[in-house]
């Protein structure tokens, strides 16, 4: 079954955005369709509430505003599709775009990088492949007399 338009959107198994907080709008879609995108209102924009949002715990809160802070306007994260030429497979992309964003945007941040030193073995063998590598430009060259 489709995901209809009044259904919560499921981001993670710890996070689900209620119905009543998606926004949805419809409009005129360009590019493929022949006459059908003149008359249809095929692209779909679909907006949440991220700073006002009940879904959300602070932290998440906090996270998700600080990753998303250039796509948010007052607020406000809008994804858009008009990839596809029916309103319901663009419906679906909307919402898929939308969890994605924000399943990224309020996962953890990987832990820091431990700075390593490659080993003497390893800096040998770089030195030696360097020599190599120039031991046979040195052959191209032409001889001199």
């Amino acid at each position: 079954m489709a995901a209809d338009v009044g259904d919560d959107l499921r981001v993670s198994p710890a996070l689900t955005i209620p119905a009543a907080e998606l926004g949805w709008r419809f409009s005129r879609s360009s590019g493929a369709g022949g006459q059908h995108v003149n008359t249809s209102d095929t692209r779909v924009e679909l907006s949440w509430n991220v700073a006002d949002s009940e879904a959300l715990s602070a932290t998440q809160r906090s996270r998700a505003i600080r990753n998303l802070r250039t796509s948010l306007v007052d607020g406000v994260l809008t994804v858009a599709a008009s990839d596809r030429r029916s309103q319901l497979r663009n419906r679906e992309i909307a919402r898929a775009r939308l969890a994605d964003t924000v399943a990224e945007a309020i996962a953890p941040p990987p832990p820091p990088r431990r700075a390593t030193r490659p080993s003497r073995a390893s800096q040998q063998r770089r030195v030696e492949a360097k020599k190599r590598r120039s031991q046979t430009k040195q052959l191209r060259q032409r001889p001199t007399d």
